[in-house]
């Protein structure tokens, strides 16, 4: 029965080690390769998709990993920390799938392949699954094990190519996604934004949010890749867990109002996030031609708007960064291609 168990826990290990790599290629690639719906682009987005700056896939992959090597070692020791090793990654798994149901409020395919099979392992390794003993021909067996894994997992959770949804739904109603679920009727601050004949885009933007400065490198390419003129308005949502999104956002609206948002927009996405303390944020302010003694005069209307526009964007269901309308149209996350964008810009017109 314990040679059964624990070929079974080492199972749950390949399955959630190929659920962690697959995971990571869609957090680190320009498009999601094997989870593209709605849920999982959330749940990647999420304020808790890189704790303390690590992509979440890579503790995944740290403790599949971990778990496969102690399958294979033999001695009280090893057990002793098989069994601990189980316990926690049960532990943190269950607290994941309360996270995405009850504060991030979106499911991940992938997430609920590696968060369960680290149930599972643990279950099995309290059970009594001790180690195999190592061979050649089983440590090789790991290698294409996981990459069927990896391989099965990109039939399963892979997207069939959406249906055109149509165009977007005017002010007041809800547009539909190709899911055919309802998705938040477009939000007052973007219809006002709209000029005629230029394509308006409207960025919910964090200065700190690496996967807003993702967005903003194709973003930037494709408005100078369109062929007509392009109106680009700012709202601010500076996130909590950024400290120096604050005082970035405080910046950018009082260059704005000295007519210069666009040029700090650039410098403060340009600089380094430890840059854009309070201090850092000026002398980036001096450098794109602000007059200082008005920037500071500023702040206090600074932070009544960006108290304003952060209601606002909360008020338009906006949970995600980067949100960004083109035309109307919401774009939540970083996946679309810079040609994509230079496609919906000229669209838009």
């Amino acid at each position: 029965m314990r040679p059964r168990l624990s070929l079974a826990s080492l199972g749950f290990a390949v399955v959630g080690l190929g659920a962690s790599i697959a995971s990571l290629i869609d957090y680190l690639g320009d498009s999601a390769t094997f989870c593209a719906e709605s849920g999982c682009n959330t749940v990647r987005e999420s304020l808790w998709a890189h704790p303390l700056g690590i992509p979440m896939p890579v503790l995944g992959i740290a403790f599949y990993a971990a778990a496969l090597g102690l399958g294979f070692v033999d001695t009280p020791r090893a057990a002793r920390l098989r069994r601990g090793l189980a316990v926690a990654g049960a532990g943190w798994a269950i607290f994941l799938i309360v996270l995405q149901a009850s504060v991030i409020g979106a499911w991940c395919k992938l997430c609920m392949v590696a968060d369960p099979a680290a149930i599972g392992y643990a279950v099995l390794v309290l059970a009594g699954a001790t180690a195999l003993r190592p061979t050649l021909a089983r440590g090789l067996a790991v290698i294409p094990a996981v990459g069927a894994a990896v391989a099965l997992l990109a039939l399963i959770t892979h997207d069939p190519a959406p249906a055109d949804p149509g165009p977007s739904g005017s002010p007041g109603t809800a547009a539909l996604g190709a899911t055919g679920s309802a998705q938040p009727a477009v939000p007052a601050f973007v219809t006002q934004a709209q000029i005629p004949g230029a394509a308006t885009v409207v960025e919910v933007v964090d200065f700190e949010c690496p996967f807003c400065r993702r967005m903003q490198d194709r973003l930037a390419a494709a408005i100078a890749q369109a062929t007509g003129p392009v109106h680009v308005v700012r709202k601010m949502l500076p996130l909590q867990i950024h400290s120096h999104a604050m005082p970035a956002a405080l910046a950018y609206c009082c260059a704005d109002a000295q007519g210069k948002g666009d040029a700090m927009a650039a410098a403060l996405f340009a600089a380094k996030p430890d840059e854009l303390s309070a201090e850092g944020c000026e002398k980036i302010a001096a450098s794109v031609g602000c007059d200082l003694e008005r920037y500071r005069a500023d702040l206090p209307g600074a932070e009544a708007r960006v108290a304003a526009e952060m209601a606002e964007a909360r008020a338009a269901g906006i949970h995600s960064l980067p949100t960004v309308f083109i035309a109307g149209e919401r774009i939540v996350g970083a996946r679309k291609s810079t040609e994509e964008l230079t496609a919906l810009l000229d669209r838009g017109r």
